[in-house]
């Protein structure tokens, strides 16, 4: 048997094809006939459509043309609420809206009829802004304009403010940001009544757009089959939306008899796909002379946009993590997403959490400063205590230390000394200010509550007669390395060389539904199941006598190859069994939210420029707690990458709204963090292996788009020291313009 694989860098299981070209993306795939296909979009936020005029000069007659009256089944896309429609047939909702689907041989003849088709629209009032949302200027989606609510009780709030010597408000916002994931959006699909759907796509959750389809087609399942292309990343923004482009693909072979490509160029990706909520948080603070936190009430909004999405779920992540990993005597969470008439907004890795975590990590900040304590001190005097509870009442049954967590992160980033260099500098400098700043924080793995037992993953490993083996999973890869994960875990379960390990494609006509590739639950749980179907094959080998308790490739060659041939098919699959001990309540939002949490502390050091107010990230720290890591290459790479993504969000990436569009998609005027904005990332990881996990591994794939965002405000704040200056460092992105009115506003550079 092999020496165990975990915890080494083993290589990129689709490393070689990618770099070498040959992996084959969506837009790389070509049937024959294949057409090629267009959406046409809504100009405005909000109408009724009246009509479509087909401008003169187009041979009309060659196109197939789409509209809601051509859809088989349900014109609604079928995720939570299946409110969002496929295409407009009256109401129109937001900019971009698809009414219209074209298909032709000729990409550019395409285009050319896209431009001349327009359409009669009478338009509607429409709603931009959370506050408008809330107060009903225009009731746009249900009763109240409210797609979910959520509210989270843990003692009695109301009577801790009379005890309180320090009662500290504040209000805190984010933006929207776009996931930019390399490859946009595309699907190629063939569709006839005859033999059902097929449609090949870059996406996440292969089973989502399955359950979809077979809404929209109104055929049965076996009838809609779904394929994952090789994919270029996600980050959220493939994991509802290709439900919609793949719809729209089918619904044109379907009218055609013909195979159809409908790719995104980046500037209608951007313009039209989903993006992070944005959000305001106001939060209210009791707190006593010794600094610890009595009780705190936090009212927690999302921008929904126009249609429920994923939403609710979203807010649901977001509203648990609001607290962050702080002993609250008393909490109180009301919650709530709110339509408006911007394009939809989803997914994006964190869900929620980054929302809700940059209030309370910028809030503790200003409540430091009103009782008199550092910002480090007033933590470690309020972090969660093994045997304590979440505001979901969740006891802490890990043996986590967050005081040692942030001693050895401010000790690996030598906080202590560039505080006070850097106050040596600021007292000196006229052009520059220097500060450090940090974050502590948590993030739940897996789905939230009972979302993983609804879900009930299945996992498959199949041998062949050679050795080799198969796993069976739906779940995705999209950069993040989750093949390479599955075969190291596959390979030192069944004791075999990481080379015999293979992962089949994820196809729903092949492989089983392990749920979606989201929520840091890969490979926390899909891994776990990985593992354990492996674990499974072994035992049927060793059970029925040709395998012993130790052996060599050869003789599990030779054992895989006698089961073959004396009872047919070796496959073990493993079904999801939630931990003991965890219960959840969907009513009351009480109980174990998530089996495990990762843990981190982040230090950030900046540098403000007083000409031109921009801020640099000169240095950044990354400590983590995270179970067992199971390739630190790939690991590492999970937290370069978000703690990267998550500085576009605190400083770069504003997106531009006008009436409801995106008007800043493009990436010229769309400014993201190039290799020059980011700094040395120093990634650091402690093992508190997790009893659930494989070989004790947590999820961490969100963890690192947590924490970057507060610490780098936290550090501007200590750059800049003026007072009242925390009013204005309550919103991301912080662009140069408002920190430019914040500091003279607070009494300029002197």
């Amino acid at each position: 048997m092999k020496q165990s694989l975990i915890g080494q860098p083993a290589h990129r299981k689709e490393g070689r094809d990618k770099v070498t070209g040959q992996a084959r993306y969506v837009d790389d795939l070509t049937f024959p006939d294949m057409l090629h296909g267009v959406t046409v979009r809504s100009p405005i936020a909000r109408g009724q459509l009246r009509g479509v005029q087909f401008g003169e000069g187009i041979p009309w007659h060659e196109f197939t043309i789409v509209t809601a009256k051509d859809v088989p089944g349900a014109n609604c896309v079928a995720l939570i609420l299946e409110d969002q429609p496929y295409l407009v047939s009256d109401t129109i909702n937001h900019p971009e809206e698809p009414i219209l689907l074209l298909a032709h041989a000729d990409k550019y003849l395409l285009e050319e009829a896209r431009r001349a088709i327009t359409f009669e629209i009478e338009p509607l009032p429409a709603i931009f802004s959370i506050e408008d949302s809330l107060n009903r200027k225009e009731l746009i989606w249900g009763e109240d304009n409210t797609f979910k609510s959520f509210l989270i009780e843990k003692g009695d709030v109301n009577a801790a403010w009379a005890h309180a010597d320090f009662i500290v408000e504040g209000e805190y916002e984010t933006g929207a940001q776009e996931q930019l994931y390399i490859e946009p959006n595309g699907m190629i699909a063939i569709a006839n009544r005859e033999e059902g759907v097929t449609v090949w796509g870059s996406m996440q959750c292969p089973y989502y757009v399955h359950k979809a389809l077979i809404k929209l087609f109104d055929l049965p399942p076996k009838k809609i089959r779904v394929v994952q292309a090789v994919t270029g990343g996600g980050f959220g923004g493939k994991e509802e939306y290709p439900s919609m482009i793949a719809g729209h693909a089918a619904l044109l072979a379907w009218k055609a008899g013909k195979p159809v490509k409908l790719i995104y160029d980046r500037a209608e990706d951007m313009a039209a796909t989903t993006k992070r909520h944005p959000s305001k948080t106001r939060i209210r603070t009791a707190v006593g002379k010794d600094g610890k936190l009595l009780a705190t009430e936090i009212d927690f909004t999302i921008d929904g946009g126009a249609y429920a999405t994923l939403s609710s779920v979203v807010l649901s992540r977001g509203t648990i993590h609001a607290a962050g990993p702080y002993n609250w005597p008393a909490v109180r969470v009301r919650s709530r997403a709110v339509a408006t008439n911007h394009p939809p907004h989803g997914a994006f890795r964190g869900f929620g959490a980054p929302q809700s975590i940059f209030a309370m990590e910028r809030h503790l900040n200003k409540v430091a400063q009103t009782v008199g304590l550092s910002p480090e001190e007033l933590r470690r005097r309020n972090f969660l205590q093994p045997g304590e509870t979440t505001s979901t009442g969740q006891v802490i049954n890990e043996k986590i230390d967050l005081s040692s967590l942030l001693d050895r992160a401010l000790k690996l980033s030598d906080y202590q000394t560039k505080k006070t260099r850097f106050a040596e500098f600021n007292a000196s400098s006229s052009t520059e200010r220097k500060g450090i700043g940090f974050a502590t924080f948590m993030h739940g793995a897996g789905f939230t509550g009972s979302g993983e037992v609804y879900l009930s993953s299945v996992v498959g490993v199949e041998a062949t007669e050679t050795g080799k083996v198969r796993v069976l999973t739906s779940n995705t890869e999209i950069g993040q390395g989750s093949f390479t994960i599955f075969s190291q875990i596959a390979a030192d379960a069944l004791g075999i060389d990481f080379s015999q390990i293979e992962i089949a494609q994820p196809d729903t006509a092949n492989v089983p539904n392990s749920g979606p590739t989201v929520a840091s639950r890969t490979t926390m749980i899909v891994g776990k199941l990985v593992e354990s179907a492996a674990l499974g094959l072994r035992q049927t080998l060793v059970a029925g006598g040709l395998l012993g308790e130790r052996y060599s490739a050869d003789e599990f060659a030779e054992a895989c190859r006698q089961h073959i041939a004396q009872h047919g098919a070796l496959k073990s699959f493993s079904k999801y069994e939630p931990p003991p001990g965890v219960h959840w309540d969907d009513e009351k939002y009480q109980g174990e939210a998530y089996g495990t949490y990762a843990w981190a502390v982040y230090v950030a050091e900046v540098t403000v420029d007083l000409t031109t107010y921009e801020t640099r990230v000169d240095d950044f720290v990354a400590l983590q707690e995270v179970g067992k890591v199971i390739n630190p290459v790939l690991a590492a790479g999970q937290i370069e990458g978000g703690v990267a993504q998550a500085i576009g969000y605190a400083l770069y990436e504003n997106v531009v709204w006008r009436e409801g569009r995106m008007v800043n998609n493009q990436m010229t005027n769309y400014i993201m963090p190039t290799s020059a904005d980011v700094p040395p990332i120093r990634v650091y990881f402690e093992e508190l292996p997790y009893a659930y996990g494989p070989s004790g591994a947590k999820g961490i794939g969100e963890l690192p788009m947590d924490g970057p965002a507060p610490a780098i405000l936290n550090a501007i704040e200590d750059a800049i020291g003026q007072p009242g200056i925390q009013t204005f460092l309550g919103q991301i992105p912080l662009m140069p313009e408002t920190l430019m009115k914040a500091m003279t506003a607070g009494g300029g550079n002197d």
